[in-house]
């Protein structure tokens, strides 16, 4: 485990959306050849959060970039304003624009550029963030002739993301967002879908199980963990002391931790064996995978 730093605001120009795009960049200081996480955080939340995950993934060798999207409540967009509406979308374009200037963001962390490995990048979401994390692995929405996807990410993880449209989705759902009819078939990217077998949602009329189908929709090569007694949060990765979470439990955010790490491992080198320890290990959850990492 190597020490951390972190940069913020690293700031893009993005005129289109309105609103320049601000990242945060987090390394180990040590170490070559880093593999890239890109990070898209949940609903409201902002560059700044999530550093359960993020501490972690970088202290072990991950180069991980997080933008803040439009949704985020420090930049207080009004329901009212025109891109409320296409958030979805923008959020996609906004990931893009990060891969487009990777370069630029990386080289902000002095002596960083030579230590990198663009070539390897991974992309994590956690719900809102999980939708816009699968767009970019295939996913599609039904109804928007658009393909989101980008051959740049070759591994994604999917953390409490949503799951079938149409007469799954709870009235307010199927009212206030048409966005959430995926279509998962084109989504063929390895794909890790972790979700919590108590993280019931006003989003759908079906239980936890929903948040499976990502997984249970999609081909292979996937792999679904399912945590006992997780909620939305996962036991609190949206940040150290969260008020948010209504779950919290160290250990099984510590499961997240070391789950999500090592599937990302084994899929970047697949000589490496971290992932199937760390399936073997997991004690409070299973795992299900459907073809070859």
């Amino acid at each position: 485990m190597e020490q951390v730093i972190s940069v913020s605001p690293v700031v893009l120009s993005a005129p289109e959306r309105g609103l320049d795009l601000q990242v945060r960049i987090s390394a180990p200081i040590k170490g070559n050849q880093l593999p890239v996480i890109l990070f898209a955080h949940g609903y409201g939340n902002s560059l700044d959060g999530y550093a359960p995950l993020v501490n972690y993934w970088a202290a072990r060798g991950f180069v991980v970039i997080q933008p803040s999207f439009l949704d985020s409540k420090r930049i207080g967009l009004s329901p009212d304003d025109a891109r409320t509406p296409d958030i979805w979308k923008i959020r996609v374009a906004d990931m893009k624009q990060v891969l487009d200037h990777i370069d630029d963001i990386i080289s902000v962390v002095p002596g960083l550029s030579e230590r990198v490995d663009t070539t390897r990048i991974a992309a994590v979401g956690h719900s809102f963030g999980a939708q816009t994390t699968g767009m970019l692995l295939g996913m599609r929405v039904i109804g928007e002739d658009i393909d989101m996807s980008d051959a740049r990410i070759q591994v994604g993880i999917l953390l409490c993301a949503g799951g079938n449209g149409g007469k799954d989705l709870s009235e307010f759902a199927a009212t206030h967002y048409s966005f959430m009819n995926p279509d998962f078939s084109g989504m063929k990217m390895p794909t890790l879908v972790v979700a919590g077998d108590k993280d019931i949602s006003p989003l759908t009329v079906r239980g936890w199980d929903w948040f499976t189908d990502p997984y249970t929709l999609s081909p292979g090569p996937k792999s679904l963990a399912v945590l006992y007694g997780g909620e939305h949060l996962l036991g609190g990765i949206s940040g150290y002391l969260v008020t948010e979470t209504s779950d919290e439990n160290p250990a099984r955010v510590a499961a997240v931790q070391q789950l999500t790490w090592a599937y990302l491992r084994s899929a970047f080198y697949p000589q490496d064996s971290a992932w199937q320890e760390a399936a073997r290990e997991l004690t409070q959850g299973k795992i299900e995978n459907k073809g070859d990492l």
